[in-house]
């Protein structure tokens, strides 16, 4: 069957997975609830659904007040990672290419400290602000990126890519690691951007977050038949009509957008952007018209589940959803370099 047919199936396949698995996340964590106890309270909750009153006060509020937004958040961080990450693999044609390896994730946690410890009156530790300076902070490593990996002659390898944005992300995180050893107080909250976390969600931060999102990906999505094309050389790619340079900033502009927003509700969290889209690439195909949405979904349920993991796995304590998606994605990038010699990638 070709695999534009299996693209509606695909999709309801992803879609369902992605419910399952947040059906399960509700019911998991130092309280567990059963799955059909969590989803009647939930659909309780809804107008004109009448099932809620009679469970017990304390599950509520696990449910709907605790566990509801973290999932929504873990869902729609990984949505954001997976997407931007299958972009920023278009844009490049390499399938090492994420937010985390490139250096913009490094750069948007860098802005958002600048955020935190600044004098500005923005509330919840800044988040006012962080979406702006870490989109700021992302974008411009972003640039930077691409500059350095130009080099002198002007062309920009796959490999000097790569090496660009893992050094400048060491530089940005020394920055970081600076501005948390000299801010006192005020520099605590930083922690919790650096490793991770999805235990201070809240019905507001995804609510500001969610313009950049929505912006950002609709940006992407509109040029995705142009990434498609991009994926030939870049001369046949202008002898098709295609304005490489002005797709290229659009699209990274969109999804460095994307990828700063999610770190600014969740913090830095790896590999997502680099394990998803290429599964989906290996499974699907390269057509981003399909590859963008999959890698949005299955994202979403890779994320909430590695959150499951995070605070079920040591509980009650909780391991920090960054480290566990670096233990999953660590292994997965090796396998990348092993199977493919980085110099044809």
């Amino acid at each position: 069957m070709p695999r534009r047919a299996r693209f509606p199936g695909a999709i309801a396949g992803s879609v369902l997975l992605l419910l399952v698995v947040a059906a399960i996340a509700l019911t998991q964590g130092a309280a567990p609830i059963p799955v059909p106890e969590a989803l009647r309270t939930l659909l309780g909750a809804l107008p004109l659904i009448d099932g809620a009153s009679e469970q017990p006060a304390s599950w509520q509020r696990i449910v709907l007040d605790i566990r509801l937004p973290r999932v929504v958040a873990a869902g729609v961080v990984g949505a954001s990672l997976g997407f931007s990450g299958a972009a920023y693999q278009g844009v490049f044609r390499n399938p090492l290419a994420s937010p985390y390896l490139l250096g913009v994730a490094s750069g948007a946690a860098l802005g958002a400290a600048i955020a935190i410890i600044s004098p500005l009156d923005a509330g919840a530790y800044g988040f006012g602000w962080v979406p702006l300076f870490a989109f700021a902070g992302g974008g411009l490593t972003v640039v930077a990126v691409y500059a350095i990996s130009r080099g002198a002659e002007g062309a920009s390898t796959n490999t000097t890519l790569i090496l660009a944005g893992v050094a400048l992300s060491a530089v940005l995180g020394a920055v970081t690691s600076f501005i948390m050893l000299t801010g006192g107080q005020r520099a605590q909250p930083i922690f919790s951007f650096l490793f991770g976390t999805l235990n201070t969600s809240t019905w507001e931060r995804l609510a500001l977050g969610a313009p950049y999102l929505v912006v950002g990906g609709a940006i992407v999505m509109a040029h995705a038949r142009l990434l498609n094309v991009m994926q030939l050389d870049e001369d046949q790619a202008r002898q098709l009509g295609v304005d490489v340079g002005r797709t290229r900033l659009i699209v990274l502009g969109a999804s460095s957008l994307v990828a700063a927003a999610a770190v600014a509700i969740a913090g830095v969290i790896g590999f997502v952007g680099l394990i998803v889209p290429h599964i989906v690439r290996l499974v699907f195909g390269g057509d981003h018209r399909q590859l963008l949405p999959l890698s949005a979904l299955l994202g979403a349920s890779f994320l909430i589940a590695s959150d499951v993991i995070s605070r079920t796995l040591i509980a009650p304590q909780e391991i920090p959803v960054g480290i566990v998606t670096a233990l999953a994605g660590g292994p997965f990038f090796l396998y990348l370099l092993r199977a493919r010699r980085v110099g044809d990638l």
